[in-house]
């Protein structure tokens, strides 16, 4: 490690398949907490290239444990967070959202490391059995349309990175890579980022997979569609941007899609939103996201996923798939 960071001090860069090797190596336990924490903070300091984020992509996904939910189709809503935003849990929401519209969805997510609550704190809070069991995930996704995957439980090999990323506090190019990750490759996403850079090698490293994906960055710099001004939007058949009015939604304000400072404050939100008793800004940027959602696995327009995820919304079908799952996860 001691060349690999001196080289990286220089300027350098890695080859693919070095960085690749280098995740390998993490994983094996072959490097210690300091060497790991300079490594990680090299990529704080400059930007990662494609051959790097594609190495340690293939690597994470060669280490993962793999569950076939194939069967079902699903698309996984998933930010890289990072953006510095605090929001509240809106690809959450907007997976359950998503369910209630008929569209099965594989959720990878995490505990939050560079925000207050990430998708696996309120999860758990709420009751939410995590578990890489294929059978249970099945069922889940049978039952209620929606599986949660939590990340630790199916990438072991980062047990030697989890310590260091919460001591760091910061986001690391682990953010990067989580919505890449999932461990059960569904062949349809909505992945959002948190710089335009990172929309770019996004676009490129999607396209060589042949995923049905959209890649979503709202240019006042958060990971979604924060409806708070132009979207660019990344997809397999080209680029373009998105504004509210493509929802048919005005533009909101950033302080109406704050989050809540602790997980049971965010909680509190999620249900409240998910049971119709959010404010309108809540409900729309919700609707949004888990809309463009809708329309990446149907291959219809951004209004019209947004009137289905309105209408799960609405009619409570997005509250029961969070219903179902609980009770599945009490069992």
């Amino acid at each position: 490690m001691k060349d690999i960071l001196n080289r990286l001090i220089q300027h350098e860069t890695l080859e693919k398949e070095e960085a690749k090797q280098i995740l390998v190596n993490i994983a094996d336990g072959s490097y210690n907490s300091g060497q790991i924490a300079s490594f990680l903070t090299v990529f704080m300091m400059r930007s990662i290239t494609l051959d790097e984020l594609e190495g340690f992509r293939d690597a994470l996904l060669e280490l993962c444990i793999a569950v076939d939910l194939s069967d079902y189709n699903p698309i996984d809503l998933c930010g890289t967070g990072g953006d510095g935003k605090d929001t509240f849990n809106i690809s959450t929401l907007s997976s359950f959202v998503t369910a209630g519209a008929g569209i099965h969805v594989t959720k990878h997510g995490n505990y939050g490391v560079s925000s207050s609550c990430g998708s696996s704190n309120v999860m758990e809070y709420l009751g939410i059995k995590f578990s890489n069991e294929a059978d249970f995930l099945k069922r889940c996704i049978e039952e209620t349309g929606i599986c949660v995957l939590h990340a630790p439980l199916f990438h072991p090999a980062m047990k030697n990175v989890a310590p260091i990323r919460r001591d760091l506090g910061v986001k690391t190019f682990f953010n990067m890579l989580g919505p890449m990750v999932n461990p059960a490759f569904p062949n349809n996403q909505l992945v959002g980022v948190f710089s335009l850079e990172l929309l770019r090698l996004y676009g490129f490293l999607y396209q060589k997979t042949g995923k049905n994906f959209s890649v979503i960055h709202a240019l006042d710099g958060y990971d979604e569609i924060s409806l708070t001004g132009t979207t660019k939007l990344v997809t397999n058949r080209g680029e373009t941007t998105l504004d509210p009015e493509d929802f048919g939604v005005q533009k909101l304000t950033a302080s109406s899609i704050g989050g809540g400072d602790s997980v049971e404050a965010s909680a509190k939100i999620f249900m409240n939103v998910i049971q119709g008793k959010g404010s309108e800004s809540q409900h729309q940027v919700v609707c949004a996201n888990a809309g463009m959602a809708i329309a990446t696995a149907l291959q219809i327009t951004p209004k019209e996923g947004f009137e289905k995820a309105n209408e799960s919304l609405i009619s409570g079908k997005a509250f029961e798939a969070l219903n179902k799952l609980q009770k599945l996860s009490a069992q």
